[in-house]
């Protein structure tokens, strides 16, 4: 038997096994299971950081969420909460878990719409394998997963309101799209999808005048929804609008300056490394077999190519906007891959092959990542330097004690327990807001200042002369007390007594 026939025979009962009843529960499924073990895993950084934000809430007329500062929504921060007050601060992993088997769900709906059962399976098995793959992030539960669901319910509906005519599915596809920028404010792919599917309907002649302006004003109508309930609650927080503007857009653009004015080969490398873990996952493949083949897909579908093709320029766009290029940003991709591999997996031609081939490259590269992944967490390879530096904090400090960690490392924070008379709790808010350190210099100078100061990055990182104050002022108000985990110098206040730190880094 040569080679080629045993790749067809091996083919052939792949494409057997995904093509059966079963593939999208199963699907579901194991994306919810495959993210368990993340469970096993301590708070990560944000994380904890939108776990002590939640905590600390204190609505302000000049601070959306009290003491501290966040440039992210109340519904992510709301949802944090509830799941930290329901089982404590793993929980939200659970609720993450549960959010890629629903995008799943929705995602095979979408293409079972699009293009019958056979392209439902093959995009469940799509996304359920980039949704649980460790080169994008399998453990860490942030806005970018929870919000999913939402862009792609608001997919599906849109593309049903569409066939149906239906104002009823216009509206609830408008607010599953408004819903999604709650969780993170990038995440209006859904509004960008559904606004461009009727506006070419429209222009294709697909829907008349009148249809159109019914579904676009019912779909308007959905999205007003969370908008007005966003402003409604603030009003009655007595938080000022000015406030919450700046927080959940206003501060993205100073925060781009900040980033366009530092170092660009950080961001430069994390955006190469980004593009090899998007080749890697498989859906830098799909995404770009879809725009190769995107003339013939116009041809035979011209509002559904488009706004897929409007999906994928937009969502690649906030990305870049971002500026940052950490591994989750490329979460919000997930639905414009899930619409290009439904569009390209129906086909029998070598184009639809291809397209299988490559998501079972991806169901392999996940399934192999991970099995990698836990086997390096199981032999003890995988470093803990923030969790085991917070604990050894904790052993020490007294229960009145306070801490700042200088680098923006939260969930060293939020292992020790300790109280922060900072409000500054991620690096990128405090380069921005306090640009000079002057803010946290009077914090240091003053009689809040903090019990234990934590110097997780050098204090001149960002700002030469602005670090170079601080750390003159910690020498003097500070002595060192040890260090963290990998040499990260802990300062104890002057006078007063504590035990030595005694970190576990193994």
């Amino acid at each position: 038997m040569t080679g080629g026939r045993v790749l067809q025979q091996t083919g052939r009962r792949i494409a057997s096994w995904v093509d059966s009843r079963w593939t999208v529960p199963l699907a579901a499924l194991a994306a919810f299971l495959l993210r368990m073990p993340g469970l096993t895993r301590p708070v990560r950084a944000d994380e904890a950081g939108f776990l002590l934000v939640a905590r600390s809430w204190d609505p302000q007329p000049d601070s959306l969420y009290g003491h501290f500062f966040v440039d992210r929504p109340p519904l992510l921060i709301a949802v944090f909460r509830g799941a930290d007050a329901l089982a404590g601060p793993l929980t939200i992993r659970v609720l993450g878990a549960l959010a890629c088997a629903l995008l799943v769900v929705l995602a095979a709906g979408t293409a079972r719409s699009l293009a019958g059962d056979r392209s439902a399976r093959w995009t469940a098995v799509c996304v359920a394998a980039m949704t649980t793959n460790t080169l994008i992030d399998a453990v860490a539960v942030k806005g970018e997963l929870l919000g999913l669901p939402f862009v792609m319910a608001a997919c599906w509906l849109s593309l049903a309101a569409l066939q149906r005519r239906s104002a009823p599915l216009a509206l609830l596809a408008g607010l599953c799209a408004g819903i999604a920028p709650g969780f993170k404010q990038n995440l209006a792919g859904g509004l960008v999808f559904a606004g461009v599917l009727l506006l070419v309907a429209v222009a294709t002649r697909r829907v008349g005048g009148r249809d159109f302006a019914r579904l676009a004003a019912a779909g308007l109508a959905g999205a007003a929804v969370p908008v007005g309930a966003t402003i409604a609650w603030s009003l009655a927080a007595g938080v000022r609008l000015e406030t919450l503007w700046y927080a959940v857009f206003g501060f993205r653009s100073d925060a781009a300056l900040v980033l366009a004015d530092g170092n660009t080969q950080a961001p430069t490398m994390r955006a190469l490394l980004l593009l090899t873990l998007a080749l890697g996952a498989g859906m830098l493949l799909i995404l770009g077999g879809f725009v190769v083949h995107v003339r013939s897909e116009w041809a035979e579908d011209r509002a559904v190519t488009a706004a897929t093709l409007a999906l994928l320029v937009f969502d690649v766009t906030a990305l870049v906007a971002g500026g940052s290029y950490w591994r989750d940003y490329l979460f919000p991709l997930v639905p414009a891959t899930a619409l290009a591999a439904a569009l390209l997996v129906r086909r029998a031609s070598r184009r639809g092959l291809a397209t299988r081939t490559i998501v079972v490259g991806a169901a392999l590269s996940s399934a192999a990542c991970l099995v990698g992944w836990v086997l390096w967490n199981a032999a003890g390879m995988q470093e803990f330097d923030e969790h085991d530096t917070g604990v050894a904090i904790a052993a020490a400090a007294e229960p009145a004690d306070t801490l700042v960690v200088f680098g923006g490392r939260a969930d060293v924070q939020l292992e020790s327990g300790l109280d922060s008379p900072y409000r500054h709790l991620w690096s990128l808010p405090m380069r921005t807001l306090d640009r000079d350190l002057d803010e946290l210099t009077d914090v240091v100078a003053g009689p809040d200042a903090p019990t234990w100061l934590v110097e997780w990055v050098d204090f001149t990182t960002w700002d030469r002369d602005g670090g170079e104050r601080l750390r003159d002022l910690v020498e003097d108000r500070y002595v060192l007390h040890g260090t963290g985990c990998d040499g990260r110098r802990v300062w104890l206040l002057r006078g007063v007594e504590r035990p030595p730190l005694e970190p576990d880094c193994a």
